[in-house]
């Protein structure tokens, strides 16, 4: 029934975790590139996949894509597509672009041609010269990556890191879905005792309780499409009530966050209560230089200050260092820290990192370093 190709867009170097959510979801990946998972579909997967999906940035319809060397070949290719397939005869639909590498480089002309391609389209499906636009939101999006372009619809409105739990935060913040990501690419599970000692507004942690207790990221907020006559409304509410129906509540968590900040703990609490897991996750006022950690085996995942939030970097360096005391000698726990220092491996001696994968929090390039700990006694 109406199939279609989706997207599900990433932060590059999480192309992979993205490609297993999607596969578990049950969809037929079509396409992996940087930044995107292509898979089939159809019109009404729409809202599993903007519900359930932790880690991708959006979803998108893959609407058309074609070799664009010219204005003309890019204003007919667009033309030929059935844009009233999706977009309502009152829709209001935004055109955005970018191109890299291509002939046609300027993205204002390229924008403005889709949108009148578009809308001749429209009036030949609509019989009219004039639309009211006062309906559903539409974003299309013109992407030209070596001459090559791809037209897509964009299905989620906010990104998805937009869980809608989190409060204003005046730092810069770790995205929900990278936060999400960490964790997955970590060796923690719900039996493990999990610890963030720089937990600022808790979102690794709150996330990771999500996890363990199968809350969909998604299931509190609104997504554009939800507005879309060509997705019936009660497909969305099927959608949520069965991702209600699998919260696991039967499990007890072993999750602590420190943070030396009260305002952050205070956001920490908010945070988690909007998320549904307050009972879950354990907040402190800490300072790291303080904490002692009596336990034999656990997982630490962290994204500390790295300069672009803290510019005096003594402070910086203080912090590896007891990062380096708390944990130099504990084998029994597996160390994760998400930080754009490149210098952290030479403050952190226990051993070299096992791993380290380049990431982007935004645009800003990191590294995740992994460190494995001895696994525990069955």
């Amino acid at each position: 029934m109406n199939k279609v190709i989706l997207i599900a867009t990433t932060a590059f170097g999480l192309e992979k975790i993205v490609k297993k959510e999607v596969t578990d979801l049950g969809f037929k990946i079509t396409g992996v590139m940087d930044g995107r998972i292509e898979f089939e579909a159809t019109i009404n997967d729409i809202p599993v996949t903007n519900i359930w999906l932790r880690c991708a940035d959006r979803v998108l319809i893959k609407a058309g894509e074609f070799t664009a060397l010219t204005f003309d070949s890019l204003f007919e290719n667009t033309k030929a597509i059935d844009w009233g397939a999706f977009i309502t005869e009152d829709g209001r639909f935004t055109v955005k672009g970018k191109s890299v590498k291509s002939k046609l480089g300027s993205i204002r002309a390229c924008q403005s041609i889709v949108k009148k391609a578009v809308v001749e389209k429209l009036k030949e499906k609509y019989k009219t010269e004039q639309f009211k636009e006062t309906g559903p939101d539409f974003t299309i999006q013109i992407s030209i990556l070596k001459d090559t372009a791809t037209l897509t619809i964009d299905t989620s409105g906010p990104g998805l890191h937009k869980r809608g739990y989190r409060v204003e935060f005046n730092e810069a913040p770790l995205k929900e879905t990278m936060a999400s990501a960490l964790v997955l690419l970590s060796f923690w599970n719900k039996e493990r005792l999990l610890i963030d000692p720089m937990c600022g507004s808790g979102t690794i942690l709150i996330e990771a309780a999500m996890i363990a207790r199968n809350i969909a990221p998604g299931i509190n907020r609104k997504f554009v499409s939800e507005q879309w006559p060509v997705i019936n409304r009660n497909i969305w509410k099927k959608i949520r009530q069965d991702a209600l129906n699998a919260v696991d509540s039967n499990i007890k968590l072993q999750i602590i966050g420190y943070d030396i900040n009260e305002k952050n703990i205070q956001s920490c609490l908010v945070n988690a209560r909007k998320a549904g897991v307050q009972e879950d996750i354990i907040f402190k006022k800490q300072d790291i230089k303080d904490l002692w950690v009596d336990k034999q085996y656990g997982i630490v995942i962290s994204n500390p200050p790295y300069g672009i939030r803290i510019s005096d970097f003594k402070k910086i360096n203080d912090i590896y260092i007891d990062i380096n005391k708390i944990f130099k000698k504990k084998k029994g726990w597996s160390i994760y820290i998400l930080t754009a220092d490149e210098m952290f491996p030479e403050y952190f001696k226990r051993t070299y990192p096992d791993r380290v994968r380049k990431l982007y929090n935004g645009r800003i390039q990191v590294n995740y370093y992994q460190y494995y700990g001895e696994k525990p006694d069955k």
